[in-house]
């Protein structure tokens, strides 16, 4: 395995931006294929490609995160969430709900994959109070609001 690791390094540091992905220059790949086979510099590549996406993804989805958890605390008050519920706002209810749900799984999710965590918002936290107090945290997990967004 060692060995490998040693590729996955090499291929990384000599990966290039081309028209449709990152690719190996030709020079890189005479080289690395003296010492290996061509399936495992393949093997390497996809590794890396996957390794750099998977930290792309990662930086987007806690960017996301970060902005629908501050959005979602604008409902924590007690008069916006009146409003949500009476069907006064721009996001009805469910639908915050159901963003309160996901964002907070993906909250989760994500410490595993951050340095710092983020600050504690109290807001997004009232928020998830107000729904839990009001049975529809209960109802979105038990799949009758889910409904809507089957499709």
């Amino acid at each position: 395995m060692g060995r490998f690791a040693d590729l996955c390094g090499e291929v990384a540091a000599s990966l290039e931006e081309g028209v449709d992905e990152l690719t190996l220059p030709p020079e890189v790949w005479d080289r690395l294929r003296s010492d290996w086979e061509e399936e495992d510099v393949e093997d390497a590549i996809a590794l890396v490609r996957e390794s750099l996406l998977q930290s792309e993804l990662i930086d987007a989805a806690d960017s996301l995160s970060a902005r629908l958890v501050d959005l979602l605390a604008e409902y924590g008050t007690p008069e916006a969430f009146q409003k949500a519920g009476a069907g006064e706002a721009r996001l009805s209810i469910e639908a915050i709900g159901q963003l309160a749900r996901r964002v907070a799984r993906l909250e989760e999710v994500l410490e595993t994959f951050r340095d710092n965590p983020p600050d504690e918002h109290a807001g997004f936290q009232a928020l998830r109070q107000r729904l839990a107090d009001h049975g529809i945290e209960a109802e979105m997990a038990s799949g009758r609001a889910d409904d809507a967004d089957e499709d």
